[in-house]
């Protein structure tokens, strides 16, 4: 299916690759902000897991990418983050949405992965917790608690997030993170995002990847989760 540019195409595989962090001829979102989403990701959940005049939320929407393309197919939206870069998003802390309980149809989120990337200079910002440290999971766990609070029963998910390699270490974050989410949610799928234009993607880091036998981190992790029909389990 296509729908407002010849790049559009709803995805079928678990392997999503996009090049470019737009579509068309507007922008969605900032593509020179820190850790900025894809905005075909979004369009792609959005067309498959809502419909026009559902409520999407996006508890850390950073420059807005969920905003915008939300608009554009006629959802709702709310943009939540601590870092407020215009004027359509609101100032809030993720572990602690202002949403009634089962009142969202879809939520989107891009969370931090560690504190590799600097998005606030908020203290409460959860990117400044290193992922090697289990208080980063832990403090991801309350929005996740939050997003199955807010959600609808019967209603999806997703969430992206990424592996580590700093200093010779590995740290799965991913694989931490979705143990965490299935406290609350039931998987649906996991997609696998490429990464593209990632500074590490330069000949002299692939050279020194090959010499010092490591890998370049190639792909992020989209979980896409739905809220049981039964309702809201807490731990």
């Amino acid at each position: 299916m296509k729908s407002m540019s010849n790049d559009l195409i709803i995805e079928s595989t678990t392997l999503w690759d996009f090049p470019r962090q737009n579509y068309g001829d507007k922008p969605h979102g900032n593509n020179k902000y820190n850790g900025v989403t894809p905005a075909f990701v979004i369009w792609n959940l959005l067309q498959r897991y809502t419909k026009e005049g559902d409520l999407v939320v996006d508890p850390m929407c950073g420059s807005g990418t969920t905003i915008d393309v939300a608009k554009e197919l006629n959802r709702k939206v709310i943009g939540y983050d601590l870092n407020v870069v215009r004027p359509d998003v609101v100032k809030n802390d993720s572990r602690k949405i202002p949403l009634k309980d089962t009142s969202v149809d879809f939520v989107f989120i891009d969370s931090p992965y560690s504190d590799n990337i600097k998005y606030s200079d908020d203290e409460k910002c959860i990117g400044k917790i290193s992922c090697e440290k289990t208080g980063f999971y832990d403090e991801l766990e309350k929005t996740a608690s939050e997003i199955a609070r807010i959600l609808k029963s019967g209603k999806t998910m997703g969430w992206v997030i990424a592996d580590q390699w700093v200093k010779k270490k590995f740290t799965p974050v991913g694989f931490l993170m979705w143990q965490r989410l299935e406290r609350y949610l039931e998987t649906v799928d996991i997609i696998c995002l490429t990464r593209h234009n990632q500074t590490s993607n330069t000949g002299i880091w692939h050279d020194r990847a090959r010499q010092y036998n490591f890998y370049l981190r190639g792909f992020k992790y989209l979980f896409i989760m739905r809220k049981k029909v039964c309702g809201f389990n807490s731990r």
